[in-house]
């Protein structure tokens, strides 16, 4: 099989990478920001950026079913992206603000927060959209027939790993560009740069609806938002009242399953028929969606730890580089964002040799044609995470012992770079793996639910990385684990609880695989993340 892909989908991972290089530009050092021109205290900053991630990656859970069941996604892409570049465009004025009024106190501007706020729900609407539009130029392809289980091992799995390829090179040049400049030059540069790049990524959207195809689910033709709540409403009610559940029959199944399979095309007379003359099938639909979600909820929350040490990057390991040695030479500072440079870099390394090197090795053990299954793929990136966290702790401590033997540390930034790359090997593993998870254990119908569901993990994790953050501020006040003097902090003692609950997290998820069967039935057999002897 010829891996190839459109047109579009090259068009569509430009734009994303340049989203990527957006984002990373103001998330990646946004905690300097708040720390250093804000004068907020470390743990304070380091909540407000989990909060603002937990927004962010959570917001997609809302507008998700309204883009699935009334809005076209490439308008929602268009609409969502213009909330985006004013919430950039409001960040920049308070960078300017404070260059005209330096605070002199902590500052907890509230245009400041709803300048986060507006692009939290510019990347809500914006992001699941854009790859599920993207996953639509697959579907739009005219290709010769093969089997399901041949099309989802090659096509799909080729078209996530680019695309995660695009936006790690997009997040890469946000890192170590941004950072550079915000340290160097300012932060007014430093944010109306993104902005600009923003915006001219809005341009290349507007100027590529010509080369896209649309699709719009036949399921979803005459039901409003309100309407299918409305039935959902009326299909409970009818289960407690009747104790049993109307059920699509199988013809509409059957026919679900073959128009997921074909190309794409115009909407499809025969369901729409079969809607009508069975309105019934409407409420089914609906309560099977809630059955889909259910049915991935143990998978989804035994992620959620390794999402939370996905937040440290962007805020512990970032204060920890700025009480590091950081000069080359006696001119030049290395800005501890930058190091982040190392988790996309490594990505996009390693990215190319899964297919060429890892995968053949693979198949060497487990005799399977994939290599390993996406589960498999998922739990191997958690294992590597909890290795890194278990490096940042060593790491902590010996800084802390040098702090303790002679006043100071000389330890340099370099000595992070592990902990860096091994979250970046995890990261081709976990992150790549999730979204082909989630996009195809979900219905055509609820695809871009399938995105949100992905990105949410990140965003209840940041939501649990502040909460766990104030939890031990309040048992170890007076000690605490997160002082604005780096050398009286026990980070080493937080990346440590980070590593032992992690673990964990990873043998309920190695549990929740074993249990777990895909509807997909050629697949379903072997989704287990041990092989059984």
């Amino acid at each position: 099989m010829e891996k190839r892909l459109n047109k579009a989908c090259v068009l569509l991972m430009a734009i994303a990478g340049m989203e990527r290089f957006v984002f990373k530009g103001v998330a990646s050092n946004l905690v300097t920001y708040l720390t250093e021109v804000m004068k907020m205290s470390n743990s304070s900053a380091a909540k407000m950026v989990n909060a603002w991630c937990g927004l962010t990656y959570l917001l997609p859970l809302l507008v998700a079913p309204l883009a699935d069941s009334y809005w076209d996604r490439y308008s929602t892409v268009l609409s969502f992206s213009l909330f985006y570049v004013v919430g950039l465009m409001a960040l920049t004025s308070t960078a300017l603000e404070s260059t005209w009024h330096p605070p002199t106190k902590p500052d907890y501007s509230p245009f400041l927060f709803w300048s986060l706020c507006l692009i939290s729900v510019g990347l809500g609407g914006y992001n699941p959209s854009l790859q599920a539009f993207a996953t639509d130029q697959l579907d739009n392809e005219e290709e010769l027939p093969r089997s399901k289980d041949e099309k989802k091992s090659g096509k799909n799995s080729w078209f996530f790993q680019w695309w995660y390829f695009s936006i790690c090179s997009g997040c890469l040049l946000g890192i170590t560009f941004m950072s550079y400049i915000q340290d160097t030059f300012g932060w007014v540069l430093g944010f109306a740069i993104p902005t600009g790049a923003m915006i001219a990524s809005v341009a290349f959207i507007s100027c590529g609806n010509k080369i896209c195809g649309y699709k719009q689910d036949a399921n979803n033709v005459h039901d409003k938002p309100f309407q299918i709540l409305l039935k959902s409403i009326r299909a409970i009610a009818s289960k407690f009242k009747n104790g049993a559940i109307s059920l699509p029959d199988e013809r509409s199944e059957l026919e679900e399953l073959e128009l997921q399979q074909k190309p794409l095309c115009p909407r499809s007379v025969g369901v729409i028929e079969n809607l009508e003359k069975n309105p019934k099938n409407s409420h089914g639909s609906a309560i099977s969606n809630g059955e889909v979600v259910l049915r991935l909820l143990p998978i989804w929350t035994m992620l959620l730890m390794f999402a939370l040490i996905f937040q440290q990057p962007a805020t512990f390991f970032t204060k920890q580089g700025m009480v590091m040695k950081r000069n080359i030479g006696s001119h030049f500072n290395i800005p501890p964002a930058t190091l982040q440079s190392a988790i996309n870099l490594s990505i996009i390394l390693l990215m190319p040799l899964y297919d060429k090197m890892l995968i053949p090795i693979a198949r060497l053990f487990t005799r399977d044609e994939k290599g390993i299954n996406v589960m498999q793929r998922m739990g191997i990136g958690m294992f590597l995470s909890i290795i890194a966290m278990v490096i940042a702790a060593l790491v902590e401590t010996k800084r802390l012992e040098m702090i303790g033997r002679s006043g100071h540390a000389e330890l340099s930034i370099f000595w992070l770079l592990p902990q860096y790359i091994l979250l970046g090997g995890s990261d081709v593993f976990t992150v790549v793996g999730m979204q082909e998870f989630f996009y195809s254990e979900v219905p055509l119908r609820m695809r871009t639910m399938g995105f949100a569901l992905n990105t949410s993990v990140f965003g209840v994790g940041s939501f649990l990385s502040a909460l766990m953050i104030s939890a031990i501020e309040f048992f170890t006040r007076g000690h605490s684990w997160f002082s604005d003097d780096m050398s009286k902090a026990h980070l080493d003692s937080y990346y440590w609880l980070l590593a032992l609950a992690s673990s964990l997290s990873m043998l309920l998820y190695i549990a929740s695989c074993k249990l777990y069967r895909s509807p997909n039935g050629v697949e379903g057999s072997k989704r287990v993340f041990l092989r059984c002897p």
